[in-house]
């Protein structure tokens, strides 16, 4: 039996929602830290969600509040992984 991995207390996870096309800037839709930062990647790869790791974005979208939208000045580096992730899914 081998021991379960230890949780990192420091771990961030943000989860965004986006609607192509919706004219709408992404919203925070989930975030924690720790163990609820490892239940919500559990959950998106549980349903196929693209997840990629950028520790110094997540630590800045923690900062924003639950369904509201993300600040102007996290357009461009959230721009770049809604690109990552149509990348991931063979869309351009």
């Amino acid at each position: 039996m081998t021991a379960p991995t230890p949780i990192d207390p420091e771990k961030v996870a943000i989860a965004l929602a986006y609607e192509e096309g919706a004219g709408e800037a992404p919203r925070v839709v989930a975030k924690g830290r720790g163990a609820v930062a490892e239940k919500i990647i559990a959950l998106g790869e549980e349903h196929g969600v693209v997840i990629q790791g950028s520790p110094v974005l997540a630590a800045a979208l923690s900062k924003v509040e639950l369904d509201e939208s993300i600040p102007e000045e996290l357009f461009k580096a959230v721009a770049e992984v809604i690109a990552f992730v149509l990348r991931a899914k063979g869309r351009r």
